[in-house]
This record gives C-alpha cells, sequence and structure tokens, in this order.
C-alpha cells in the first residue's frame, strides 16, 4: 500500500501537488494520468525516494520514505524508469538479477534460492526463453518485460514504473498493461504506473490517480468517470468502459 499524507510537490513558486491525501491499494493496478507537466514523473520518483523535496509524508508499505535507508526501502519498492535499456554483452538472466542486489552480499553473490527467483521472474513475464540473449539484440517490449522481471525479482511488495508503454505499438501496450494486472492479482502487488494512454488505463486498470494540477485524486475506474474528474481535465465525452 502506498500513502500520501499532506503531500506537496512542485518547483520553485509553482505547486504541482498541493496538500494531497492518497491511498494506494495493495494487490491493484493503478495508473497515474494528468497532462503533460502535471507531475507525473516527478510523483513516481518522490514516492520511489528518488526526490525528497516535497512537503508531507509518503509511506509505502508503513515505511516512511523520507526516512528509510536506501537497503531497507529497496526491499519495499521497486522502480521501472521509462529510458530504453540496451546493454551489450549482458544476459537478460544477468540483467534480472541485478533486481537481487538488496538481498546478496557485498560482492553480488547469488544463491540458488536467488536463481530460482530470477528464473521465475523471467517466466511470469513470458521471457523466460530468452534468458541468454542479451537487450541489444531484443525489440523495445521485450526489453520492457526484461525489465519488469528485474523489478519482480526484487520481490518488493510495491512496484512504480514510469510510462512503461513508452515506445511500444498499440498491441504491445495494451499486452503489457494485461501484464501488469496480471501481476498485481496473481502475486498481490501494489502496481502504479504513468500512463498517457486513456483508453487504456480505463479499461485495463483497476483504479486510477489523476494529477489535476494541484489536486490528486485517486479512485476505481468507474468511481473517477462517473465523477466526471477525467472529463474535466482532458475535455472528452467518455464511452462507458467495456470490460
Amino acid at each position: 500500500m502506498i500513502e500520501l499524507r499532506d503531500f506537496t510537490i512542485g518547483f520553485g513558486d509553482k505547486k504541482l501537488i498541493d496538500n494531497a491525501n492518497a491511498t494506494i491499494d495493495g494487490g491493484s493496478l493503478t495508473a497515474l494520468l494528468g497532462r503533460n507537466g502535471s507531475g507525473k514523473s516527478t510523483l513516481l520518483r518522490a514516492i520511489a525516494g528518488l526526490n525528497r523535496r516535497y512537503e508531507g509524508t509518503i509511506t509505502v508499505g508503513g515505511l516512511d520514505v523520507a526516512t528509510t535507508p536506501a537497503p531497507q526501502l529497496a526491499r519495499a519498492l521497486a522502480f521501472v524508469s521509462t529510458e530504453r535499456t540496451r546493454i551489450a554483452n549482458l544476459s537478460c538472466r544477468d540483467v534480472v538479477a541485478l533486481g537481487r542486489a538488496p538481498y546478496t552480499d557485498w560482492i553480488g553473490r547469488l544463491t540458488k534460492a536467488d536463481r530460482d527467483i530470477v528464473d521465475e521472474s523471467l517466466e511470469a513475464v513470458g521471457m523466460a526463453s530468452y534468458a541468454d540473449r542479451t537487450l541489444d539484440r531484443m525489440s523495445d517490449g521485450e526489453c520492457q518485460r526484461v525489465m519488469i522481471a528485474r523489478a519482480l525479482a526484487q520481490t518488493t511488495p510495491v512496484i512504480l514504473l514510469d510510462e512503461p508503454t513508452s515506445f511500444l505499438d498499440l498491441p504491445n501496450r495494451y499486452e503489457l498493461c494485461r501484464l501488469l494486472g496480471r501481476l498485481a492479482c496473481d502475486h498481490g502487488k501494489t502496481i502504479l504506473y504513468s500512463t498517457h494512454e486513456l483508453d487504456i488505463a480505463l479499461r485495463l486498470s483497476d483504479a486510477i490517480a489523476l494529477i489535476d494540477t494541484p489536486r490528486l485524486v485517486c479512485l476505481p475506474v468507474d468511481e473517477m468517470v462517473a465523477a466526471g474528474h477525467i472529463n474535466r481535465l482532458f475535455h472528452l465525452d467518455l464511452l462507458d468502459r467495456k470490460p
């Protein structure tokens, strides 16, 4: 679970989010929406402990992000950035194994249990047969699945993803979000991902976290649509969401 209490963040005199109180439930897939420049990446980085220039409190699984040491926080949440990852001469299995860093000794030695978790993580995202390939020989969608597998290997209750569907074609965007939904449901993960794909978010997510500067509103999808928040922000006439 992610909780924000009296949370305010911005740049200089501009407040992106002001005095927000919100809860992201466990075992759910939540899409973070907002207009360009509204602070989606800024919020995710704050929750991940990478930006501590904010007021108020963020807790992840009961841990205060601002005061929790990085090694302990790395066991509570995993973060997948929006950057393309192309690492030559490093296999997918080795990349996913980096997710075990919070649990290994000082030289990064993997136990059999660690290696089993790596293999299970690759299997969970459908990339087990790609384990020995290098990322520079794979498509963007395949690479993104590997990075999600790395986050799974970190065995954290919370996973944050910054625009994971960037660089993907439409079918792969849907498939990736379906994968995130399965991981939230089957593994009980709290998954929060930012996206510009409004239609996909409404169809495949459990809840929406909407930045309507300077407000942050978190509701189940149907309640968010019924309340009219998305329609007002994006000036859209939404059709009924199909299952």
